[in-house]
């Protein structure tokens, strides 16, 4: 439940920091800091693999609220939801550490939007995930590229996802919810 606390607060800060300082590009990174809590580590006493993914999800909100995506998303009644993501540990955060997380649309393909997070103390990097997300319509289907561009604006300057980014998304894709996915282990 703290995670949910701490996302309604960096909700908050966020909305105040464009009434205070407008909204960012779309290719901004925007930065939030954090502090490692007694309820993100885990046994070994350091953040908890998990934790990292949920806290990550406030720089996603900081983001989509900075660029003014969430204001749009909300008029235009459509919701993120994350179908992959793929992280990699290289330090771990220990417990009150204060470290920045760091977001950044890194682009789109036909069917997704790619950020980046990065967990940074004192500008070195401690953990960095890669996230594809899909954008849904509550009323259901999908919003395509051309709806989500006619609302927001097609970003300038957003580079081709790189051709490992695409690989790993082929590569980590599940079947479709219309096809099959029975749980078969493999020896």
């Amino acid at each position: 439940m703290n995670v949910m606390w701490r996302t309604l607060l960096f909700f908050f800060l966020a909305r105040r920091r464009v009434r205070r300082e407008g909204r960012v590009e779309p290719r901004a990174v925007t930065t939030i800091r954090l502090t490692t809590l007694p309820t993100d580590i885990d046994i070994l006493r350091h953040m908890n693999n998990g934790r990292y993914l949920s806290l990550f999800d406030l720089g996603r909100w900081d983001l989509l609220v900075r660029t003014g995506m969430s204001d749009v998303m909300k008029k235009q009644n459509w919701y993120a939801v994350v179908s992959a993501e793929t992280i990699t540990f290289r330090k771990s955060l220990e417990l009150w550490q204060r470290f920045d997380v760091e977001s950044r649309l890194l682009g789109h393909d036909d069917r997704a939007i790619y950020m980046e997070h990065r967990a940074v103390v004192n500008g070195e990097i401690y953990a960095s995930v890669i996230v594809r997300a899909r954008m849904l319509k509550r009323g259901g289907g999908t919003v395509t590229h051309e709806e989500l561009f006619a609302a927001v604006g097609e970003p300038d300057m957003i580079p081709d996802i790189a051709d490992w980014v695409h690989e790993w998304a082929v590569a980590s894709a599940l079947p479709s919810t219309r096809q099959p996915a029975p749980s078969e282990w493999r020896d």
